[in-house]
């Protein structure tokens, strides 16, 4: 038995403590990730959709970039991804970034590979709507940071034009998803970026789930139960 025992845990370590991964993670309500107090129903009733709170601007949800296009990539089938801007960091720009994304949204130029394109051009090397000073790592001066006439310019390389974007960024409907996106991101509970909204009732982040990876696995967690919960109905 004792040798069996040695064998065992000589595997383990060969193979990079196999034994500790394949056992069942155990998340916690309330701790890993939290209920939303009266939640509502999303606007896909048939799916389960995960939404994350973001901005282009933020630095942290650019670090979580790579994780969010690996979770698009593994959600299982009836689950989808959206997303929703903040926009309470002016110094950074982000009323600037919510109206952009709403406007690119609207004109059907917000693709997956616009998306990260819009962070590489903001947080790449000499990006061309860079919103912080690489030199003194501190926002850049209001009259510096990009306009949205920038930021039209930039989604022309996906096919919108830059007079049309500009006209859709300050319509009337757009204004309206910034204000409702506020609301909801207030009824949710929000108060970091990124986080992340798996069917309107469950809210979790990076320092919640304690790393990204956690994350996204809490994530596929909580989407399959939900995917069981609307099967089981």
């Amino acid at each position: 038995m004792m040798k069996r025992i040695a064998v065992l845990l000589s595997l383990a370590a060969v193979t990079g403590f196999a034994f500790a991964q394949a056992a069942p993670q155990q998340w916690v309500e309330g701790k890993d990730y939290f209920a939303i107090p009266n939640p509502q129903p999303t606007n896909q009733p048939g799916k389960v959709v995960v939404t994350e709170v973001f901005s282009f601007g933020c630095p942290a949800c650019n670090q979580f970039q790579p994780f969010i296009d690996k979770l698009r990539a593994e959600l299982p089938k009836g689950a989808v991804l959206e997303f929703l801007p903040a926009a309470w960091s002016a110094a950074e720009d982000w009323p600037v970034m919510q109206r952009a994304y709403f406007a690119a949204k609207a004109l059907g130029v917000d693709t997956p590979e616009s998306h990260d394109a819009m962070f590489k051009a903001i947080w790449g090397p000499n990006g061309p709507l860079a919103t912080y000073d690489m030199t003194t790592q501190r926002p850049k001066a209001p009259a510096n940071l990009p306009k949205i006439e920038d930021v039209a310019k930039f989604y022309a390389k996906f096919g919108a034009k830059p007079e049309e974007f500009t006209a859709t960024a300050n319509s009337f409907t757009v204004n309206l998803e910034m204000k409702r996106a506020d609301q909801q991101i207030v009824a949710w509970g929000v108060t970091s970026t990124p986080t992340l909204i798996i069917d309107g009732k469950w809210r979790m982040d990076p320092a919640s789930a304690k790393g990204s990876q956690n994350l996204v696995d809490i994530t596929l967690f909580l989407v399959n139960k939900e995917l069981a919960a609307k099967k089981a109905k």
